[in-house]
């Protein structure tokens, strides 16, 4: 079973004197830093000056620095930039300010994990990753509750990193939902699995390939919509309210049989086979030198895939309907 701390269990009282720097003002930093700066934490933050985000960051009234003013300020460093760009503002801006006792602190494993980013023994690094986007780190603090954190711990030159990253997580909220202690290499795996064969790449391939077999055999589009898009989200409200279980008990008896009879011959144990090979790619490193490669080469790749996508026919009658549904706060992107 996992190990797993909450506030009780956690003193915040070892970050006070500390000063956190936050690089980047994005989804995740906007929440982490207004937490920490409202859990009476010593808070800066750095942004590319003119950016949306260094505009809302000064709304949020933080005088954002440059990644290498703060680097050389702040004793625990919070890198919460793309995981394509972290590297490259590591490299420039944080690597030659780092001091010993400072602490490096990032919310998804990729770039330690593969070794894109490899900071000097005499500092500590740690993970504090929430478990939801930003905006539910935010508004779950500001309710008085908190997102589910994990929390690792890769190098521990100081002796207290793991107490440095479960009061980071209690600044944050994390102990609230509490916080579930991992390590570097399971995380990073774990999220990458997760989204190619369930969260992004599974779903949207099951969602399109359905949709592409009812149209083909002659049914309207917007019935085909309706059944192999719009409705997921009833079942998947379903399954964040009581998993499989809860979903089950609430379908119809028919949709129910339906799940158990059918739903293995589509997600065969071929599809696990598939599965588990992207598993290997991802902990072997090749899916990371892939997306590493992409990114250097300004991921045409990535953006060709993006325009095909947006011509295809389940995203094009999507844009129709959801325009017909006034309680859809529709993104066009």
């Amino acid at each position: 079973m996992a190990e797993i701390y909450y506030d009780n269990d956690v003193n915040l009282d070892i970050l006070k004197g500390k000063t956190i720097g936050i690089i980047g003002y994005g989804s995740q930093g906007h929440a982490q830093a207004q937490n920490l700066r409202d859990s009476g934490l010593d808070v800066m933050v750095a942004e590319v000056e003119g950016t949306d985000n260094y505009k809302l960051a000064k709304k949020h009234g933080f005088e954002p620095l440059d990644a290498e003013e703060l680097s050389a300020k702040a004793d625990i460093i919070s890198m919460l930039v793309p995981d394509e760009i972290q590297a490259k503002i590591y490299k420039k801006s944080v690597e030659p300010n780092l001091k010993e006792g400072n602490a490096l602190l990032f919310s998804h494993g990729f770039n330690i994990r593969f070794k894109q980013i490899v900071p000097p023994d005499y500092v500590d690094v740690i993970m504090v990753a929430p478990k939801g986007p930003g905006h539910l780190v935010r508004s779950e603090y500001e309710k008085g509750g908190g997102v589910p954190n994990l929390v690792a711990v890769e190098n521990d030159a100081s002796g207290k990193a793991l107490q440095f990253a479960l009061a980071y997580s209690k600044g944050i909220g994390g102990t609230k939902g509490g916080a579930i202690k991992t390590t570097f290499s399971e995380e990073t795996e774990t999220d990458l699995f997760g989204e190619q064969v369930v969260l992004c790449g599974g779903v949207s391939a099951l969602v399109k390939k359905a949709f592409e077999v009812l149209i083909e055999e002659g049914y309207q589009p917007e019935i085909a919509y309706f059944e192999c898009m719009h409705e997921l989200k009833l079942i998947v409200d379903l399954f964040y309210q009581g998993g499989l279980s809860y979903m089950r008990y609430s379908v119809s008896n028919t949709a129910e049989y339906g799940d158990f009879t059918r739903g293995e011959r589509i997600i065969s144990e071929e599809t696990k086979k598939e599965m588990k090979k992207i598993l290997s790619e991802v902990k072997d490193g090749s899916f990371a030198r892939e997306w590493i490669a992409e990114s250097a080469k300004g991921k045409p790749n990535l953006k060709r895939l993006e325009e095909k996508d947006k011509n295809h026919p389940i995203e094009v009658i999507g844009r129709q309907l959801r325009s017909m549904m006034d309680w859809i706060d529709d993104k066009v992107v």
